[in-house]
């Protein structure tokens, strides 16, 4: 299996994954950056799978669906390019001689889902659209502090060694400021310097992992002492794990 970061508009990555013959994208924002990957490789596309109605995700669905016939699979409460099959946490569906579940992580949008496989090369993936990026988590758009923190605290059960697939390059952006809430931390340093390397080279910082964003997300780290003291000290009515996750999200929001 290859799995492939095809980029689309300014920062966003529809990721593509395939066995040399057949592929599967994901939240396929335009349909060009796709189209030009399969005649490049020679590949089939037979899913599509959304995880959630955002524009710059599904913009390309309808034209993919009409130029290659692939079957579209996305989030169940949530306004869709039709036809699809709508798929809702605990629901798994087969492709590619793949095991994908649906996980529900409501807070970005009201419906957002995420795609899970524990069974790719050996090494478990997740395609978590805008839920989770690297050092960094999405916009409550729709859903509430409560939910995200609940949607993140599924994420980051995970194992350690999956890849988190986020749907945009981020990662620099949200560095700087897991700095400014943890400036002390070692890792968060060695990472940064890492994700800096590989921009300067012009290449992804994604895939991260599950293992690595729990030791630098402060949005995983919410409960973490630093990062809690670091909340407090900007919103001292912020006393319990929502309301230091929603004072934490708002100080991003933010932040310049």
């Amino acid at each position: 299996m290859t799995l492939l970061p095809l980029p689309a508009f300014d920062d966003n990555y529809i990721w593509m994954l395939h066995d040399g013959h057949q592929a599967l994208v994901v939240d396929p924002g335009d349909e060009v950056p796709v189209l030009q990957a399969l005649q490049a490789q020679h590949l089939q596309l037979k899913a599509i799978l959304v995880t959630h109605h955002h524009a710059d995700h599904v913009g390309g669905v309808d034209e993919l669906r009409a130029a290659t016939g692939a079957s579209v699979y996305g989030p169940a409460g949530e306004e869709m390019p039709e036809p699809l099959q709508r798929m809702a946490g605990g629901d798994t569906l087969q492709l590619l001689g793949l095991s994908f579940s649906v996980l529900d992580v409501p807070g970005h949008t009201a419906g957002h889902i995420a795609w899970y496989s524990s069974g790719v090369d050996g090494r478990p993936l997740l395609f978590c659209g805008d839920t989770l990026f690297s050092a960094g988590c999405g916009r409550l758009f729709e859903g509430t502090p409560a939910q995200m923190l609940a949607s993140l605290d599924q994420l980051a059960a995970l194992p350690g060694d999956t890849r988190v697939c986020c749907a945009h390059e981020y990662t620099l952006g949200n560095l700087r400021f897991a700095q400014a809430v943890e400036p002390d931390n070692v890792a968060l340093q060695q990472y940064t310097r890492q994700c800096e390397a590989l921009r300067e080279r012009q290449q992804p910082t994604l895939p991260s992992t599950v293992a690595v964003e729990r030791e630098i997300n402060p949005f995983l780290r919410s409960r973490h002492r630093a990062v809690v003291q670091a909340v407090q000290a900007r919103e001292p009515t912020a006393r319990d794990d929502v309301s230091v996750f929603a004072a934490l999200r708002e100080w991003k929001n933010q932040f310049r």
